[in-house]
């Protein structure tokens, strides 16, 4: 028998591991995932379920929604991915962390059928969570996807309703190099029946999606044509916001307190997923939709998204680690007033380097390094990429040494952000 330390060791050396090495640990296809799931009693079929799809905001989707469901007084399950300090954090019902002892009799339950099936991790801890959701009788449970969807394991599940956010460039390796394959890929867990919402509506791609939707027999409709917001106002942590439904006044003074200017957009996709629910499995009381969304960091353990580290000087991170998410942080880098900015940054090595280094600011003073991981892309590297774009800064051994160094020369009227990928953000929270 293995203890939780000897399990966390198994999982992370002996299961091929996207999270930590990319590529070579990807495995499409459903046949792993459902074999894991036969073995275990099928416990993916025992509650009810919604399942999150799309190229940025499904991991804030997912938290913001549980969060409402929680509020709402339903045992809610939520499964994200990755993790930044504990293994557990994927593996939540209301808002706790799935016990170590359940880890470990799962793993050393199934310890044959691993060998035979020989499972990714990815495979492994789903199959692991579904279990776990059935022991705990969720009543509800919201599973983001891994990558794509299609092919993606969470795509076993038949859920109450789906939710693709966006498209954008990412893992293009896998997914196609376009937006049109890769919304294909992400429309795969469009099911029959089974209602969608469409965060945001891009017009070269809707098409994508409607024709996958029309030939499931799947009603669709768009986050951001039935939910609008107005008087936003931005506050250090997070903004207020009124809520306009269908063209109507909704909701007066919501409050959220994730910062990033791209939350205005996940919050339509969290808005209409609760106007749906409502119609077709439980009502969502207004009050449960204000508490859930004012208290998401505290009942889904959401970090990383515009999460301010420090006060003086002002120090933020963020987890955007493809094009579009990294388009998005540095626009609200450029609303901050500061002295100067100064960045830490590193990425993994599967991105498209040079596109996302031409988005960085030019004047920001730079402190490059790589995140301690396997897949985290060599310092040397990068540095010779930035220079090449223009961008000035020094490359440093690890992320902790370049935040150090960032923190030493910054004054008190400065600004640092740290990111470029999950990895440099799991290093400093």
């Amino acid at each position: 028998m293995k203890t939780y330390p000897q399990v966390l060791e198994y999982l992370y050396s002996q299961l091929p591991m996207y999270h930590r090495t990319g590529p070579p640990a990807y495995k499409p296809g459903l046949d792993t995932t459902l074999s894991l799931c036969l073995s275990a009693g099928n416990p993916h079929t025992h509650f009810p379920s919604v399942h999150i799809a799309g190229t940025n905001g499904k991991g804030s989707v997912s938290s913001m929604l549980a969060s409402v469901l929680m509020e709402s007084g339903l045992r809610t399950a939520l499964f994200t991915s990755p993790h930044l300090k504990d293994y557990r954090e994927r593996i939540r019902v209301n808002g706790r962390m799935i016990p170590k002892s359940f880890v470990v009799s799962f793993v050393n339950r199934h310890q044959e059928v691993f060998r035979n099936l020989k499972p990714s991790f990815f495979e492994m801890t789903f199959a692991m969570a579904a279990a776990w959701f059935a022991e705990a009788q969720a009543e509800i449970a919201v599973i983001e996807t891994g990558m794509g969807g299609r092919l993606d394991s969470t795509n076993v599940i038949r859920p109450l309703l789906s939710i693709i956010t966006n498209i954008g460039m990412d893992h293009m390796q896998f997914l196609g190099d376009n937006p049109e394959a890769i919304a294909s890929e992400k429309a795969g867990i469009i099911k029959p029946g089974v209602p969608v919402i469409i965060g945001e509506s891009q017009e070269a791609i809707r098409h994508i999606f409607e024709d996958r939707a029309h030939g499931m027999q799947a009603p669709i409709s768009y986050a951001d044509r039935g939910f609008g917001l107005h008087s936003i106002r931005q506050l250090k942590e997070g903004f207020r916001t009124a809520i306009y439904k269908r063209g109507e006044p909704f909701l007066e003074n919501l409050y959220c307190p994730l910062g990033g200017h791209y939350q205005q957009k996940n919050l339509l996709s969290v808005l209409e997923a609760c106007h749906q629910l409502s119609g077709m499995f439980r009502s969502i009381p207004d009050t449960a939709i204000l508490r859930g969304i004012g208290r998401v960091v505290q009942n889904s353990g959401l970090r990383g998204r515009w999460q301010v580290l420090k006060r003086k000087p002002l120090t933020i991170c963020d987890t955007a680690h493809n094009e579009s998410g990294i388009s998005e942080v540095v626009k609200q880098l450029g609303e901050i007033s500061c002295k100067r900015l100064h960045i830490v940054f590193g990425l993994a090595g599967d991105k498209d380097v040079s596109s996302i280094l031409k988005l960085l600011p030019s004047g920001a003073d730079y402190y490059f390094c790589r995140p301690d991981v396997p897949r985290g892309l060599p310092v040397e590297a990068l540095y010779r990429t930035a220079k090449a774009a223009g961008l000035k800064g020094i490359p440093y051994k690890g992320v902790g040494e370049a935040y150090r160094a960032a923190l030493s020369a910054a004054s008190a009227e400065d600004l640092i952000f740290i990111g470029g990928s999950s990895f440099v953000v799991a290093e400093v929270v």
